[in-house]
């Protein structure tokens, strides 16, 4: 066993028990915490396989920017994980369709790796950055255009479904509220003073 093939163990170990701990433990913090994890061993895997600008990208992207919002709108909304769990059975059959064609498709992916004759190392010219990008944007162009409008008819739709008017809500118009002068809150009233009740007597 090279030390490579024993990194690669240690890693898809690693990788295992963490997604594992993600989706069984309570706290949806700590779950936060382990799919970071995820992320850093698949980096490391990535790197393995010689894809160090994948590798990059998902921890640029997915733990420095993707990850912290996750954690930024869990501990802010203060989830309470007893009402989430209510609806859990109501759910399990559509959750083992999913569970068992995704164990479908990595078991036949996995087949095929093995089935198959291993590629050739490439040299130290070779810059996947560049093969990448060549792939992407002349044999997968137009799945590639059909992924980027999926995503920009999301955002659209993301801020349609934030911007909507809501009934029962109220809203502040700042230009409004720094229009408002003391004048239009506050008015003063001339009254005239009473004398207290044990002065009266004492004069009569």
């Amino acid at each position: 066993m090279t030390f490579e093939l024993f990194l690669f163990y240690v890693f898809g170990a690693i990788l295992l028990g963490a997604a594992l701990a993600m989706i069984t433990v309570r706290n949806p913090v700590h779950a936060a915490l382990f799919l970071v994890l995820c992320f850093f061993t698949a980096a490391a895997i990535w790197l393995l396989a010689e894809a160090e600008f994948l590798a990059i990208v998902l921890v640029l992207v997915y733990v420095g920017a993707v990850m912290v919002l996750f954690l930024f709108v869990v501990m802010m909304l203060d989830i309470n994980v007893a009402e989430l769990r209510e609806g859990f059975t109501e759910y399990l059959p559509a959750g083992l369709v999913v569970a068992a064609a995704m164990a479908t498709v990595l078991t036949l992916v996995i087949t095929r790796f093995i089935t198959m004759d291993p590629p050739e190392r490439a040299g130290a010219e070779y810059a996947n950055t560049l093969e990448l990008g060549r792939i992407l944007y002349t044999d997968y162009v137009y799945p590639f255009e059909i992924a980027a409008v999926i995503l920009l008819v999301a955002i659209i739709a993301a801020i349609s479904l934030t911007m909507r008017r809501r009934p029962g809500t109220k809203a502040i118009d700042p230009s409004v509220q720094m229009k408002v002068r003391r004048g239009d809150r506050i008015r003063l009233v001339s009254m005239e003073s009473t004398p207290k009740e044990g002065k009266k007597k004492k004069g009569e």
